[in-house]
């Protein structure tokens, strides 16, 4: 069980490493490179990979450590919100997956569409209580356009590869059985 551990925690930094990295490539096109949602695939992927501890811990860490290395995402409030999202995606996902009696494609879509609905009510939670410190509002507009409109080719760019990623490491054996 040792090196079982040892893998998950390797692909962890793997997971947080890409989180760094990610946002730096689709950066590069300002319109929608942040639309995109880079640092919500790896998150995801832990969460499926490695287990809900893991994608927990990556999930909370990468938007802080982001932001106290590049300055981007703006720590107060967006980096303070999107880890307390990211969290919840890491988090949901592997408890969802891991207790799908089906671990296939069903189940990791499953997964996935529970844990993009549960992040996006936590950010917007979060965004309510941040902006609230500050007394500013977070209107129910601002949270239908930052969860839904402009994330849309996020969530398809989500619902596509990260389905097509966990079929290609089933197909390589490169999963822990179960």
């Amino acid at each position: 069980m040792k090196n079982e551990s040892t893998k998950k925690l390797a692909y962890a930094a793997l997971f947080l490493a890409l989180c760094l990295v990610l946002p730096l490539l689709t950066g590069q096109i300002p319109q929608i490179g942040s639309m995109l949602l880079p640092m919500h695939i790896p998150v995801l992927l832990c969460g499926l990979v490695c287990g809900w501890q893991y994608g927990a811990a990556v999930g909370f860490v990468a938007p802080l450590l982001r932001s106290l290395l590049f300055t981007m995402p703006k720590l107060y409030p967006v980096a303070i919100a999107m880890a307390f999202e990211l969290l919840t995606y890491g988090l949901v996902i592997g408890l969802v997956y891991r207790r799908l009696a089906k671990k296939g494609t069903v189940g990791v879509y499953a997964a996935l569409l529970t844990a993009m609905a549960a992040g996006r009510l936590v950010w917007g939670a979060a965004e309510v209580v941040l902006l609230g410190l500050n007394g500013n509002a977070f209107t129910a507009q601002a949270f239908l356009a930052g969860a839904l409109l402009n994330a849309v080719p996020g969530i398809l760019v989500q619902l596509i590869l990260i389905p097509a990623v966990m079929a290609a490491l089933q197909k390589a054996n490169a999963l822990e059985k179960e």
